[in-house]
């Protein structure tokens, strides 16, 4: 079917830079919203950025989120970082294509997430 796998995570200074990536494969006809979320530790699950099929955003400042069609990819450039930026990255998409059954629709899918561990 479709999977995501997000890419990019790791360990970084407080003020340091990371860009996140979600690769989308599968079968896809297109994709319409992407976005990030983010889940730190003993916390709930946070919407950090979305972008529309169109490639309107929501954010501005440290984050900047983009995508590239051709290639089924989201990006996250974080910039700035902060210790409490520290969480698992998540990617969503909303996809359209064909079910088992040849019925077309859009769905919802995530990926597994990726770490972020913003050292002080």
């Amino acid at each position: 079917q479709v999977q995501l796998v997000e890419s990019g995570g790791g360990l970084v200074q407080a003020g340091g830079s990371l860009r996140l990536s979600c690769a989308a494969s599968g079968r896809i006809l297109s994709i319409n919203d992407m976005g990030w979320y983010r889940q730190a530790p003993g916390k709930e699950r946070e919407l950090v950025a979305v972008i529309s099929s169109g490639g309107s955003t929501n954010v501005e400042g440290r984050f900047t989120i983009s995508r590239d069609n051709d290639k089924n990819t989201m990006y996250l450039q974080m910039n700035s970082l902060k210790p409490e930026d520290t969480a698992v990255y998540y990617c969503r998409m909303h996809i359209r294509n064909y079910n088992d059954l040849g019925v077309m629709g859009v769905m919802d899918y995530w990926g597994k997430g990726t770490l972020v561990n913003v050292s002080a």
